[in-house]
């Protein structure tokens, strides 16, 4: 034996497997910072509403319209989530993609990314110009609401049926 001793495993070195992180650069880092908390407020929030949908309805009510009520909040509910969850993996790519060194990178063409489409986009992986492009061919579909005309229309459609 030579006389040295290992130092002893920490915690870090133990769950973050090889032992080595890759820093981020300076010019990601304002970037990487908001992601992260973008990443964690969608967490919290898919965690207040994974709470809401697993609230159990109650099993008779008073009225039909109350039990058509609590269905629909429940899958309310239950769409938010699976669109956020969405969103986390678009994040936590870009995350990656920080740490890999291939952020602000245009996956299609390989140049970069606009610096202001990143500042408002800042999980984004095509540049304004190819997204248009994927839009057009109808390989990314943009999830949209409908016109506000049309929901006080459908809110006095069913006020009719209801009288």
């Amino acid at each position: 034996m030579t006389g040295r001793t290992r130092p002893k495993a920490g915690t870090e070195d133990i769950l973050s497997g090889t032992g080595t992180t890759s820093p981020i650069k300076a010019k990601w880092r304002r970037y990487y910072n908001r992601l992260i908390q973008l990443l964690e407020l969608l967490q919290r929030r898919q965690s207040d509403l994974n709470r809401d949908s697993l609230d159990a309805p109650p099993n008779f009510s008073t009225h039909m319209a109350d039990a058509g009520t609590d269905t629909y909040d429940r899958d309310l509910t239950l769409s938010l989530l699976s669109s956020e969850q969405d969103a986390v993996y678009e994040i936590e790519a870009a995350l990656t993609r920080i740490r890999d060194g291939t952020y602000g990178i245009c996956e299609l063409t390989g140049k970069p990314i606009e610096p202001g489409r990143l500042e408002v986009i800042p999980w984004t992986r095509f540049s304004a110009i190819e997204e248009k492009q994927l839009e057009r061919e109808g390989a990314v579909k943009r999830v949209r609401l409908n016109p506000r005309e049309t929901v006080s229309r459908v809110s006095l459609v069913v006020e009719q049926a209801d009288e």
